[in-house]
């Protein structure tokens, strides 16, 4: 059930807003932004948009079909004759729920040859973008407000220091039975966090207007309530 906060919320949501509104989140990983994304969408009444999912639904599909990752055209044939799409958020593959399904580590070990795959992902953008045609949308990921929707009304930054994601990375394993040491997945991250800078492919870097959010020492809650507040003011502020 709603709490009265979040139903006050969508209130003066629906009275500030007359047309479609994208809202974006990037930043590295380990910063939140599945999280927040999510809780800020229910908190609007938004859709959500996990754009990581719609790649790791690629690669368990190219699990499940024994595809050569490094078998560029094939691993682009595959996903462009994969039906993708989000029913009232859960992620459907050929009719198929995924959603929890694609959360493996064996998935997540594989969907990086997916994400660096340029024609694999110029074909899951436009899904992304088809996805939020005629929606109110909360849409996550690396390259959200730079690449697919780089005219979003509403782009965030999320961050927080090494150490933080490191912590809740390691958080998340110990939740899935894995009990890799701290300096080990701090290494890990800081190599992943190159690898998402550096790419060719959709690099990860901040949109020029969007705002950073640091979330340090920040619950979900107390993230997603800054965020709540600030598209809040920037919907009145550009209302007709």
């Amino acid at each position: 059930m709603d709490s009265t906060r979040d139903q006050v919320v969508r209130i003066q949501a629906d009275a500030c807003w007359e047309k479609i509104m994208i809202i974006t989140i990037d930043g590295p990983a380990g910063a939140g932004k599945s999280s927040v994304a999510r809780g800020l969408a229910d908190r609007l009444g938004f859709h959500f948009l996990d754009t990581g999912a719609m790649y790791r639904a690629v690669a368990c599909a190219g699990i499940e079909r024994n595809i050569d990752f490094q078998d560029s055209g094939a691993l682009e044939q595959l996903a462009r004759s994969l039906d993708i799409r989000w029913i009232e958020g859960r992620l459907l593959l050929d009719g198929r729920d995924v959603t929890d399904a694609i959360r493996s580590l064996e998935i997540t070990g594989m969907t990086r040859h997916v994400a660096d795959h340029p024609g694999v992902r110029a074909h899951l953008v436009q899904l992304q973008r088809a996805t939020a045609v005629g929606r109110n949308v909360v849409t996550e990921g690396r390259d959200q407000g730079t690449v697919v929707f780089p005219d979003a009304q509403c782009k965030f930054y999320l961050t927080a220091s090494p150490e933080e994601r490191a912590r809740r990375r390691q958080r998340d394993l110990e939740a899935q039975g894995d009990t890799r040491s701290f300096e080990e997945i701090l290494a890990a991250q800081e190599e992943r966090d190159t690898r998402d800078r550096t790419r060719s492919i959709a690099p990860l870097r901040q949109a020029a207007d969007a705002i950073e959010v640091n979330t340090d020492g920040m619950s979900q809650d107390e993230v997603v309530d800054r965020l709540a507040e600030i598209v809040l003011e920037l919907s009145r502020r550009y209302r007709p």
